[in-house]
């Protein structure tokens, strides 16, 4: 299975860029944006290292909500209690 993660370009040198993923993300760099046209301030979906599609900024909250709520959720107490940790 293959995730990916949304971000917002801080910015970008040639085909590789700076992305920032949020509050427990933090920022990673040399992330491969050569397959879209994106510049800073774009959000965009990475997979492996690999910018795989622009998002709106519509999609870019809903997914980064999505995120948030499944980080919260393997954070909580009961997580362990569920299995989810194992």
């Amino acid at each position: 299975m293959c995730l990916s993660f949304p971000g917002r370009i801080v910015t970008v040198n040639g085909d590789y860029a700076t992305v920032d993923y949020g509050e427990n993300g933090g920022t990673r760099g040399n992330i491969n944006v050569a397959l879209v046209e994106a510049k800073a301030g774009d959000y965009v979906l990475v997979q492996g290292g690999l910018a795989i599609r622009v998002l709106s900024p519509d999609e870019a909250e809903e997914s980064l909500k999505a995120w948030r709520m499944i980080l919260e959720e393997l954070q909580s107490p009961l997580a362990g209690a569920r299995g989810i940790d194992d």
